[in-house]
């Protein structure tokens, strides 16, 4: 199944070195409450992604379809994978930082900090040093639609930066209201973090925000870009470092400097997205109850 109607708009002339203007934008799958968190599985070529309020991870196989990755699944969102390959997910229902080890058992890797509960984690990266960084804000406790009501011990929604190693868990980030997406450069200098605030208030953000990295620090705070419509759920960067986001019914597309490239319409609410494939040119986009592909020019970034 695909998309009618023309799926790309360009607004910067690069975005036709980006985008693909033939390939098609493919539903994959629609039979989603909300998808979110895809990672996509190079070494056994198939996808994973969380039905949130189904309380399920789904997995696509090309040539084969969906079938049910886990259920339940204590409410998972976000997910990536760690240098050994082992899959890393954002539990709302754990409120926790879970890995799944190669026997299919779960381990919980952290959930609480200074003694209290974190809220609901959300979305995951892992540096090259091993190092994960994951985005903590309160919607997974907000309902009993994506996880079980609760009231937050944490005093605010922090970015945190957990090593396996020593089991230390650090915040680097405290001023945002939801930080959510988050994603390193291509050299692993700068962090972009979301903060989808506005989710819950007009006056609160719905921006893409960066840090310069120094080790297990982060450092000069600046703005990298106001998305036009909706909000920077989730996104990825390709190898020359353009940024792939979420943003309304759609994924913009900004080059490094932040300027605005060109759009994939999708027509439904969009979440996250993710590069797979075995060139890695191929987008993943879960939108609400979907989950589209399109074959792109760029080359997404892989870590690991």
């Amino acid at each position: 199944m695909t998309i009618g109607g023309e799926a790309l708009e360009y607004i910067d002339k690069k975005f036709y070195d980006l985008a693909i203007g033939i390939a098609p934008l493919e539903v994959l799958y629609d039979g989603c409450r909300w998808a979110e968190g895809p990672v996509w599985f190079g070494d056994g070529n198939f996808l994973v992604w969380s039905d949130i309020p189904n309380n399920r991870m789904l997995k696509w196989v090309p040539d084969l379809g969906v079938t049910t990755f886990r259920t339940p699944s204590n409410y998972v969102n976000g997910n990536t994978r760690d240098l050994q390959g082992r899959l890393l997910s954002c539990s709302h229902g754990a409120r926790a930082v879970l890995r799944t080890e190669w026997d299919g058992s779960v381990t919980t890797l952290v959930d609480s900090y200074q003694g209290k509960r974190l809220n609901s984690p959300n979305d995951i990266v892992v540096k090259s040093d091993g190092t994960i960084w994951f985005t903590d804000p309160t919607y997974g406790i907000l309902t009993d639609y994506e996880g079980y009501k609760s009231e937050p011990e944490q005093a605010g929604c922090y970015v945190y930066r957990f090593d396996p190693a020593d089991g230390s868990l650090t915040v680097v980030a405290d001023d945002f209201a939801k930080p959510n997406g988050l994603a390193f450069s291509p050299d692993e200098s700068i962090l972009y973090v979301s903060d989808t605030g506005q989710s819950h208030d007009p006056d609160w953000p719905a921006h893409i925000r960066q840090f310069s990295v120094n080790n297990d620090r982060l450092g000069n705070p600046r703005l990298f870009t106001d998305v036009d419509s909706g909000l920077p759920d989730g996104f990825r960067l390709d190898t020359e470092g353009n940024v792939w986001t979420s943003a309304g019914l759609g994924v913009n597309v900004y080059n490094p400097a932040g300027a605005l490239l060109g759009r994939i319409k999708t027509g439904a609410k969009t979440s996250n997205v993710v590069f797979g494939g075995p060139r890695r040119n191929r987008l993943f986009i879960t939108c609400s109850q979907y989950v589209m592909a399109t074959y792109v020019s760029a080359r997404g970034l892989q870590r690991p």
